[in-house]
């Protein structure tokens, strides 16, 4: 007798258990696949960017000199209008004028004179300093322009950044106002003779100047 008894005692026991397997299945093949982790953000790039070596150093740069495993001469600072910095310790270095390469030398041998031996100096730009130029008088759009990104630029350039000449606007007669050190010097140039002769260079603008365009007796 016990054996009909168990016989059925089993076949309720996988009656249960076999709906209840079938269940658990059912769920497990329902349930929404686990999302794959996100990607660790990335850290931020640093502001300061290493410039070319042959990067040549300009006025409003804004540099950030560094000796390795001295923290307290880290320096950030504004190359002034006429290329000096102020470093810890050496004082005033004309920087301004002088590749990435050749300032860090300068630096280097600045330090290694009187305070460090064998300083390792690292130089990095953390702002390229804004070079603008002014063009006045009788051009299309007078005002103030930014330098294109490789500095590059002449007077026929300028000009037509301008807009170009207006209907009185004498190209024989431009002038050109630039600082030189301390003094304020005029040049006059004449540009209908700079485009013709394709064998001249063209006058070359520097940052700051201002250029005046005059008129034309009609």
């Amino acid at each position: 007798m016990l054996k009909p008894i168990t016989a059925l005692l089993g076949l309720l026991v996988l009656a249960g258990v076999l709906p209840l397997r079938a269940a658990d299945q059912a769920a497990k093949d329902s349930a929404p696949a686990a999302k794959p982790a996100a990607p660790a953000t990335a850290a931020p790039e640093t502001l300061a960017q290493e410039p070319s070596r042959l990067y040549v150093l300009k006025p409003n740069d804004v540099v950030i000199m560094k000796v390795y495993q001295e923290e307290d001469l880290t320096t950030q600072v504004r190359i002034a209008r006429d290329g000096t910095v102020t470093l810890p310790l050496i004082g005033t270095v004309t920087l301004g004028s002088n590749t990435v390469e050749r300032a860090i030398k300068r630096v280097q041998d600045l330090y290694a004179k009187d305070y460090l031996v064998n300083p390792q100096v690292t130089l990095s730009i953390f702002e390229y300093g804004k070079r603008r130029f002014t063009v006045l008088g009788q051009v299309n759009r007078p005002g103030t322009y930014d330098m294109p990104s490789d500095d590059q630029l002449n007077l026929l350039q300028a000009i037509a950044t301008a807009g170009g000449y207006t209907r009185i606007g004498n190209p024989h007669k431009i002038t050109v106002q630039r600082m030189v050190g301390d003094q304020n010097k005029i040049f006059h140039e004449d540009a209908e003779a700079m485009a013709n002769d394709k064998k001249s260079t063209p006058f070359e603008i520097l940052p700051d100047d201002v250029i005046t365009v005059g008129e034309k007796w009609i």
